[in-house]
């Protein structure tokens, strides 16, 4: 959606990429690829400390962010808020995905793997979810969410991806989503469809 009929993005103008994964920013680079904006990063700008991401949601979460540093470095910004959502775990880890039990992944698979035995699961049925938001200054201008539906594998598989890949199998690729290159995931990834209208957004309105 967009809060506004005039173009908010001109040919030339600069959107932030706001955030410091660096899996996200290649995976958002590769989807956006040829529009008439500069793609910009936190590394293009002085230091700015993150916002606390206090919302219940991940629309709530990606509209903070944006918001945040918009208004901090005077840009238009993008942000995303996405994560993983288990079944059997009640929705966890969900907007608490990047956080939930640390940083290192292998210590959350663990963790998930050993909730679902607690339960005499081996997988579970599963999605990642992700929210994009746009702002300018103290204005979101456009949202779009995205889903993708899948279970947790049995174990960890594949090199490519990052975060939860490894683990989100994808039944119609009959593989997890860490075991196909970036094009294949970003044609069916949660992150993929918000981008890609983000992208449609943007070539639409850009003048």
């Amino acid at each position: 959606m967009s809060s506004s009929d005039s173009p908010v993005l001109q040919s030339g103008d600069r959107l932030l990429i706001a955030t410091t994964n660096p899996g996200k920013i290649r995976e958002i680079k590769g989807i956006l690829a040829g529009v008439p904006v500069a793609l910009v990063t936190l590394q293009d700008f002085p230091a700015v400390r993150e916002p606390e991401e206090t919302g219940q949601t991940f629309a709530e979460n990606a509209r903070l962010k944006a918001l945040y540093y918009s208004k901090q470095l005077g840009v238009a910004a993008v942000a995303d808020d996405s994560g993983l959502a288990i079944d059997a775990l009640g929705g966890a880890p969900g907007v608490h995905s990047a956080r939930w039990h640390g940083t290192h992944y292998p210590t959350k698979f663990a963790v998930i793997y050993r909730e679902l035995a607690s339960r005499g699961l081996t997988t579970s049925a599963a999605r990642f979810v992700a929210h994009i938001a746009v702002a300018r200054g103290d204005a979101v201008v456009f949202e779009a969410a995205g889903v993708v539906e899948g279970e947790i594998a049995r174990e960890p598989r594949g090199e490519y991806g990052f975060g939860y890949d490894p683990i989100f199998f994808y039944p119609p690729y009959g593989c997890t989503l860490a075991e196909v290159d970036g094009e294949r995931k970003a044609d069916v990834s949660h992150r993929g469809k918000v981008f890609r209208e983000l992208r449609a957004w943007i070539l639409g309105g850009a003048r």
